[in-house]
């Protein structure tokens, strides 16, 4: 029997929108960001600082002085607002907001009652506010009335508004001396942060800061879109505990994808305890963590774990160029990206390729050519062929150049790693010299892992951080970035826009629907399941296969059924009352002959009566016998992503290892084809042990049909299961499915 997908809320997110005009598919879904110019926000022309203060014995007093260096170095003009001061900082201090007289880009609010200063914002027609105080959403029902009162005065107007719960990150003044291009920043704590915008440190460029705190207005969303609109941008980096709307995610990720600007995030909420920290922290839903991940696959975000991860990903994608032409297309056929490892020790090499290659990536024998140019330079007893060993003495002369130069113009090269495990002045000095100077001269990436712990090294701090290659200080952490650069450009290279064409009008299946799932004078009760029958007919409706089947009533008629269907069959009780019938022993597989059907019959309905008995049972369902791999298919409703299409092996593997994968529509026939491949089964689907292969066709095909069911169905269908969807090699049928409709939707609406 199927196993029914988890399903929760089928709610609609609230989505801010700019008009009432917004693009909406046919789930009520944005399919367009808003245009916010946030330009503005970060290079305002008058500010004004309501709070504003000067004496030693406020806090208030350390961030009027941020703000104000902050927006006079960007040529702003700012104005002070406190009621109880007639100046600060030998400035003139207006007693309200509204006597300002002034057009204001900008409102920072440092006062813990934030909300009359936001009406005051509106109607002196700011333009962005930023709301310092917390105790809103974060700390549970009180606060959440509070902002839900915030979210009214904001829309009531123009402003937009970052925070509450935020910090004065954003006014940062970032380093204007580092050179290439720049990370921009997102943070929904801003302590996370930090180690990120001390990149800057060790020469990592950073542009902007965006600490979104509660999100009652300004989205990590609209921040991914205005930095990957900008030319500065080399990486967005994102720590983030909980999306305020899914589909905004995947608007902005979209837009991002589509510029080629990767995204790298830390995303907590893995765990049940990460998800409850989260909540209280920033009043977020976490969401399914694993629909979250299914979903930054779909749109190419980089998920990382830890704080040193996201600064060196980040970094080292912003500071390399694409691969080339003839790179991108082995890696969209499939391949890893291909890595030379350069050490002066065998050892340090062995390591390093154990961890290239658990990364999927490549370790490709260099050329018999640069082998043998490399043996002039390296003795002839050390490897050369990759992992390249140079034994030490070479990098203290002449020869070190050469040998770097012979492995970036090896064709089988993408990417040069070298992992310097000890900082021996006599050759790491030397090394890192070279390596720099041969970065400088080609566009494949070269990667050097200073392993010193110590970190003061004249090679690390003179040499490496004071030029653009990206430079870690793990194995781990370099073979991250190294993946991540590949799996980026793989990605955005044969990227398509899902948003291209959205569903606006459902299909004309939904109406053959309609007669399913509430048929003329019948109503069904909200969270009730359809028959098994009824639910294949569903499926039917968006051409899904299933198989040759029958109700029967009799012993008889089972018999005549399965003659006429074709022995062996399947027999199965019918009762949208009794779902795991496979517990009960309500499905018979292999029916040989009418015999066997009369007595499989009999026994059934006994054991159905006896084992459930207030169900009310239809009779039993005479079905062909269809073989092929087990996969299963289905469809829930997701609280931050609305319907959610589900992927994975049948049997045990659903069962127990919970094989699976999910997109969420839209979803493009090279996403569907993905999820074959992320299964850690797939090789089940090429076929294994003299099974034939499935027909990979038709499951994309299917979960392109699923999609559509999913998304014009969203509002009524809670969940769909089709355990086991068999794959043969030639066509793929749903041997068993579940519906069960949607609780906050009983009834069926048919747009025209």
């Amino acid at each position: 029997m199927a196993t029914p997908t988890k399903a929760v809320s089928g709610t609609v997110p609230k989505v801010h929108v700019e008009s009432s005009h917004a693009i909406l598919d046919i789930t009520g879904r944005p399919i367009a960001l808003r245009d916010i110019d946030l330009a503005t926000f970060f290079r305002p022309a008058r500010v004004a600082v309501v709070g504003a203060s000067d004496s030693n014995a406020r806090p208030n007093t350390a961030l009027t002085q941020k703000i104000t260096i902050w927006a006079e170095e960007r040529g702003a003009t700012v104005h002070f607002v406190n009621p109880n001061r007639t100046e600060v900082a030998g400035r003139p201090c207006f007693p309200a907001l509204t006597d300002v007289g002034d057009q204001l880009d900008l409102v920072a609010i440092l006062v813990g009652d934030p909300l009359p200063i936001l009406r005051d914002a509106v109607a002196a027609k700011a333009k962005f506010a930023v709301v310092f105080a917390a105790g809103f959403a974060e700390v549970g029902a009180a606060g959440e009335k509070m902002q839900a009162e915030m979210e009214e005065i904001i829309s009531s107007g123009d402003l937009h508004v970052l925070g509450p719960n935020t910090n004065l990150n954003a006014f940062e003044v970032f380093r204007d001396d580092l050179p290439g291009r720049a990370i921009a920043l997102i943070t929904q704590s801003g302590h996370q942060g930090r180690p990120v915008f001390q990149g800057q440190e060790i020469g990592i460029r950073l542009s902007h800061w965006a600490p979104v705190g509660n999100e009652a207005d300004l989205e990590a969303a609209d921040f991914i879109k205005y930095f990957s609109d900008l030319d500065s941008t080399g990486t967005i980096a994102c720590y983030i505990e909980g999306f305020k709307n899914g589909r905004t995610l995947q608007l902005a990720a979209d837009h991002a994808a589509k510029n080629r600007v990767p995204i790298v995030a830390v995303k907590v909420g893995r765990t049940d305890e990460g998800t409850s920290m989260a909540k209280a922290h920033t009043g977020h839903l976490t969401g399914s963590d694993a629909v979250v991940s299914s979903v930054f696959r779909q749109y190419g975000v980089q998920r990382v774990d830890g704080l040193d991860q996201l600064l060196d990903v980040s970094a080292a994608l912003a500071r390399t160029k694409p691969p080339n032409d003839a790179a991108i297309r082995r890696l969209k056929r499939g391949a890893g990206g291909r890595v030379c490892v350069y050490s002066i020790s065998g050892g340090t090499g062995a390591h390093m390729a154990d961890m290239v290659a658990a990364a999927g990536l490549e370790l490709p024998q260099l050329s018999k050519h640069s082998q043998t140019e490399l043996h002039t330079w390296i003795p002839p007893y050390l490897r050369v062929s990759n992992p390249v060993d140079n034994g030490g003495a070479p990098v203290r002369d002449w020869r070190g150049p050469k040998i770097i130069e012979t492995m970036l113009a090896d064709p089988n090269v993408d990417l040069l790693l070298c992992p310097i495990t000890g900082a021996l002045p006599s050759m790491g000095n030397k090394l890192c010299e070279d390596l720099v100077a041969a970065a400088a001269t080609t566009d494949k990436p070269v990667f050097v892992v200073w392993g010193s712990p110590v970190g003061d090294e004249e090679a690390y701090r003179q040499t490496l951080l004071q030029s653009s290659v990206p430079t870690f200080r793990t194995f781990t952490n370099a073979v991250m970035a190294a993946r991540a650069y590949f799996d980026h450009h793989r990605f955005v290279s044969g990227y398509t826009s899902p948003f291209d064409h959205p569903a606006r009008r459902p299909s004309a299946a939904k109406a053959k629907a309609a007669a399913i799932i509430a048929p003329k004078g019948k109503r069904r009760a909200s969270g009730s399941a359809l028959s098994e029958q009824d639910s294949k007919a569903l499926l039917s409706t968006y051409g899904i296969a299933v198989p040759k089947e029958r109700v029967v009533t009799s012993p008889g008629d089972a018999a005549k059924a399965a003659k006429r269907i074709g022995f062996p069959v399947v027999m199965k009780i019918v009762s949208a009352d009794i779902l795991h019938k496979s517990d009960l022993g309500l499905v018979a597989v292999g029916v040989r002959d009418e015999d066997d059907a009369k007595r499989i019959y009999k026994r059934m309905i006994a054991t159905a009566k006896k084992a459930a008995p207030k169900a009310h049972i239809d009779g039993v369902l005479v079905a062909e016998m269809v073989r092929g791999i087990e996969t299963v298919v289905g469809v829930a409703q997701d609280d931050l992503f609305g319907p959610v299409v589900m992927f994975g092996l049948g049997g045990v593997f659903v069962e127990v290892l919970k094989d699976v994968t999910f997109r969420v529509p839209p979803f493009t026939k090279s996403d569907a084809t993905a999820m074959l491949d992320e299964l850690a089964g797939s090789a089940m689907l090429r076929g294994v042990r003299g099974q034939p292969a499935a027909d990979r066709s038709a499951l994309v095909d299917t979960l392109m049909k699923i999609q559509h069911l999913a998304v014009d169905l969203s509002a009524d269908v809670a969940e769909l299961d089709i355990n086991p969807l068999l794959a043969g090699p030639k066509g793929v049928v749903a041997a068993d499915a579940l519906v069960i409709l949607a609780r906050e939707h009983p009834e069926l609406r048919v747009e025209s």
